[in-house]
């Protein structure tokens, strides 16, 4: 950056200066909060967050010098809640991605299952699954609830991939049916009231740091 293009000193400081104000602003909103989702909360918190984004931009093009903050991109947190203040209905959203690392475990598991409880028209000693890892899935499925199968997809020769939750707001409880057709059209992100998130990337960043941590101690 060239010296013309350089914030002033007194520019920084008066960055410095919002990021105090807005700490402030912050502190006091948390100690007043009325509920879980106070949007005065919120609009603290982003006010902070590009309060600190300005002033560590102003201090690196001055001073070439960072803060040790980091401010969390839009892709890194939901949009503004939108929903109702008091939810009357909520809708619980959930993924979970698998991969099917050993079939012949899951084809092997799903027989199993199928033989303990046999439909009384097939023959007998006939597979029910056989070499389809569809049927083997459906089988699976429809035994087990999806949380036994998380807590168990070792045995089923199944290895886990993301997965999501979301506890999204809603005005009224949907008629029965309305939604059983496209039940995930109406995902609204800026409905969500919390979500929870599970990743392998995030353990990929903690061991990054760590690793950077154990480098700089060896150097």
């Amino acid at each position: 950056m060239s010296d013309a293009a350089q914030p002033t000193a007194a520019e920084v400081r008066a960055a410095a200066e919002a990021v105090k104000a807005a700490l402030d602003r912050h502190l006091t909103a948390v100690e007043n909060r009325t509920g879980e989702d106070d949007p005065a909360v919120y609009d603290a918190f982003n006010a902070l967050a590009a309060a600190a984004e300005a002033y560590d931009e102003r201090l690196y093009d001055r001073y070439d010098e960072v803060t040790p903050f980091e401010i969390p991109g839009a892709d890194d947190s939901l949009p503004p809640y939108a929903g109702p203040e008091e939810p009357n209905a909520l809708s619980v959203l959930i993924r979970r991605d698998y991969a099917v690392v050993e079939p012949q475990r899951l084809l092997a598991q799903a027989q199993r299952i199928a033989d303990l409880d046999p439909e009384e028209d097939r023959p007998e000693n006939v597979p029910v699954v056989g070499t389809s890892v569809h049927a083997a899935l459906g089988v699976l499925f429809g035994e087990y609830e999806p949380d036994e199968i998380a807590s168990r997809h070792k045995e089923f020769g199944l290895e886990e991939g993301d997965s999501t939750l979301w506890v999204s707001a809603a005005d009224d409880l949907p008629e029965p049916g309305e939604w059983l057709s496209t039940p995930f059209d109406q995902a609204d992100p800026q409905r969500v009231v919390c979500r929870f998130d599970v990743s392998s990337v995030f353990d990929e960043d903690e061991l990054g740091e760590d690793l950077d941590d154990l480098d700089e101690v060896e150097s």
